[in-house]
């Protein structure tokens, strides 16, 4: 590795990794707050149904979901610091307000529109980091950032813990001796959460660059070299064409891929790259300084071959039915493990505590593994060891008796240490078999429809089967198990493929392509499948 790609990486982590792990921590935290309120009564006090809650976790993922795409890419389009802080502004603005809820009606809709502004976050985020990174340095910082997912779970167990203890419920009021002020201790939760977000999300609009090209953190010739090794890193593993044959410029769809751009001067070293334009670095405080920055910027633009190569690939959707089976017990317990844990017979207080520790071994066990499949430069195979240490996990939560309770919490230590792995290494599998960047952003929003399971999760652990658990844990054991089937289908298919070739584009999709109008061919890429 040479000086300046160490300076780059380096000051890359510091300045841009540990802001974007914040911005996911605390929309995990929005997200899964509810299940902390609700261990403290929230449905009771507020006068609603245990039952509501449930639905309500299940229209945030509808919405969530059904506006992955759509997010990921006003995101790219809009940019990803600009549209980022100001969907955090909205989410925590609506967050505060759910401490005032007082009907089915009024839960519900609020997380509907939390879900809507949540929604095309993680891939546009996802995408954005891709821009820094090459493909090896990709899956241990996506895995950084993913795993703030669990550490989530962690901090809203430790933030509800305070918070309950100095703003005790009546049922909570018993252990702590002191009175919650008028205040029930969910609404404090709720309101202080909210506005943690709204001052993060500030922050925000002023910290994010629009890519590579645009960090402060880098001087010019640093930027210009950091552009430079994506662009290498894109198309090192391949001799081969191109993604797709863009279509006529006449059209309006124009690749704005920065070594496509006419600034761009290919060379054998980064001092010998200058930039032409001169760009600046946050563009909410600055103006472009020539009409040529206003056209460009360091994110690609987006093109109808993207889309409609993205919408009709068969992998993307084979792969994102897999995902949303393997991601049902991270958005399950990301939501209910507060209650899952009272069911073991402790305290609100206590539940809140001890949901700390499996989530920081979700967290740990995925930066491990993360880290390994980058030096090993494969994904499956490690996508698998999380699987197997998830389903050992589910197995002994399921048969080991009631009574023993501190088997059953260490069984879920295990459970979370391998629910968070397959999700973060599918983005990094796609993200490094996908060169062309519109299409690598459009693949991304749409494996964001694995938020799915959170829609099983909410209707899955429904409080009729409380205390336990039991039916929840059986069918998401067999999901997680049908799940890693079809990982190893996946590895089998890549396999192959490498051996035979990749197949083109086929007939069919010739032949949608002109029927939705599309100008020029479109054709797959030849390069071997990364396992």
């Amino acid at each position: 590795m040479s000086p300046s790609t160490e300076r780059i990486l380096h000051r890359t982590d510091i300045h841009l990794l540990p802001f974007l792990a914040l911005l996911f921590l605390l929309n995990s935290v929005d997200r899964s707050n509810i299940g902390n309120a609700e261990s403290a009564g929230f449905t009771k006090y507020a006068g609603l149904k245990p039952e509501d809650l449930n639905d309500a976790v299940a229209a945030f993922f509808i919405a969530f979901v059904a506006l992955q795409p759509v997010g990921a890419a006003l995101g790219k389009r809009v940019g990803v610091g600009r549209w980022v802080g100001s969907v955090m502004i909205g989410w925590g603005l609506l967050t505060c307000l759910t401490a005032f809820v007082r009907t089915r009606g009024q839960l519900i809709t609020l997380r509907v529109c939390i879900g809507a502004l949540e929604a095309g976050f993680y891939p546009a985020t996802v995408f954005y980091l891709s821009l820094f990174y090459t493909r090896y340095e990709f899956a241990v910082r996506l895995g950084i950032f993913f795993g703030q997912y669990a550490v989530a779970g962690a901090f809203g167990g430790l933030v509800s813990y305070i918070v309950f203890s100095l703003f005790p419920s009546d049922d909570i009021a018993s252990e702590t001796s002191k009175d919650g002020g008028g205040w029930h201790s969910y609404q404090v939760l709720f309101i202080c959460e909210g506005i943690l977000t709204i001052v993060v999300a500030v922050i925000t609009l002023l910290w994010l660059p629009t890519g590579p090209g645009t960090a402060w953190w880098l001087t010019l010739e640093e930027r210009a070299f950091a552009e430079q090794r994506i662009a290498t890193d894109r198309a090192s593993d391949s001799s081969s064409a191109p993604e797709y044959t863009a279509v006529s410029s006449s059209s309006g769809d124009d690749d704005s891929d920065t070594e496509n751009s006419p600034e761009y001067t290919p060379s054998s070293s980064a001092s010998s790259r200058t930039p032409i334009r001169h760009r600046t670095s946050h563009p909410l405080l600055k103006g472009p300084t020539s009409s040529t920055t206003a056209l460009k910027d360091s994110e690609p633009a987006l093109t109808r071959a993207d889309i409609f190569l993205a919408f009709t690939d068969t992998k993307v959707w084979y792969i994102l039915l897999i995902n949303i089976l393997s991601s049902i017990p991270s958005t399950a317990f990301s939501i209910f493990l507060p209650l899952v844990l009272s069911g073991l017979g402790v305290s609100p207080l206590a539940a809140n505590a001890l949901t700390i520790p499996p989530f920081l071994c979700g967290a740990f066990t995925l930066w491990t593994i993360t880290y390994y499949s980058d030096k090993a430069r494969c994904r499956i195979p490690y996508i698998l060891l999380g699987l197997v240490i998830n389903v050992a996990g589910l197995f002994l939560a399921l048969v080991l008796p009631e009574s023993w309770i501190t088997a059953r919490y260490l069984s879920l230590c295990v459970l979370l240490a391998g629910s968070y792995v397959a999700s973060p290494l599918t983005v990094a599998w796609l993200s490094g078999n996908i060169k062309a960047p519109g299409r690598r952003a459009v693949v991304l929003g749409i494996n964001g429809w694995g938020n799915l399971a959170g829609v099983i999760a909410g209707w899955l652990f429904a409080p009729e089967y409380r205390p336990g658990y039991k039916v929840p844990l059986a069918v998401t054991l067999a999901a997680v198990f049908i799940s890693a089937v079809g990982y190893m289908g996946l590895w089998v298919w890549v396999k192959r493929e490498n051996k035979t070739g990749r197949p083109g584009v086929g007939r069919w999709r010739r032949w949608l392509w002109r029927k939705v109008g599309g100008r020029g061919e479109v054709r797959e890429e030849t390069a071997e499948w990364g396992l």
